[in-house]
């Protein structure tokens, strides 16, 4: 029997776009510094059992945003290439203001995570720890965006929705882990450390935005000349 590499190709793809710019606007590695910080007062084994609660409320939030964003913003007649160029925008602005001051992100997460400082832990887990610390209006953005990213072609679809579902069940293991082990990550790595990594992984993010504006104005391009 044999198999097409399209599907293949497709499924990697995906997961190589998906996988980069989560990883950059969820941040496991830089949140769960924060995460520490917020649950300081609490014993470890809290920190522990919130960890796999948040990581699977933070899974769903971003595939659900990934797998029907597209879709939602289409049928109120949204087309493909505006739905790239205004996410693609999105995504490289946001990696703009986490290139240029993460220190400003940093904060602004802390604030919303400590708002409601008086309730039990247990209470936390879904707001604000997972929305909007973990999983906000950024991550679900950049996830929409990646959403318009899907082949036009119907058998490529799913291979890219398997791939780009990979890579969010991948950020939401490591949420799971980092958070988990976030005494240890703030020992090893420190806020120094996370900040650098951020910056790095910003970069890439804000190329992956131009690459999806670029690829929205070829479709917006290419279907203004079909109709001269």
């Amino acid at each position: 029997m044999e198999f097409s590499p399209l599907p293949v190709s497709t499924f990697v793809g995906a997961f190589l776009l998906a996988f980069p710019a989560l990883f950059s606007i969820v941040n496991p590695v830089g949140a769960a510094l924060i995460f520490h910080q917020m649950l300081a007062d609490h014993p470890a084994e809290t920190r522990k059992r919130l960890a796999p609660t948040i990581a699977l409320y933070a899974f769903f939030i971003l595939l659900g945003s990934l797998l029907l964003g597209g879709y939602v913003l289409n049928f109120f007649g949204v087309s493909l290439g505006a739905l790239r160029v205004a996410g693609g925008l999105v995504v490289a602005i946001r990696a703009w203001a986490l290139l240029m001051a993460p220190e400003e992100h940093e904060e602004r997460k802390a604030d919303q995570a400590s708002s409601p400082a008086k309730a039990r832990a247990e209470d936390m887990a879904f707001f604000p720890l997972t929305m909007p610390f973990t999983t906000g209006p950024g991550a679900i953005s950049v996830a929409i965006a990646l959403s318009s990213q899907r082949p036009v072609e119907g058998h490529s679809v799913i291979p890219f929705f398997m791939g780009a579902s990979l890579a969010v069940a991948v950020i939401a293991l490591m949420v799971w882990v980092f958070y988990r082990a976030s005494d240890r990550v703030l020992s090893l790595l420190g806020v120094n450390g996370a900040r650098v990594m951020s910056r790095l992984m910003a970069f890439l993010l804000m190329c992956i935005g131009v690459q999806i504006v670029a690829s929205g104005v070829e479709a917006l391009v290419t279907q203004f000349l079909a109709t001269r």
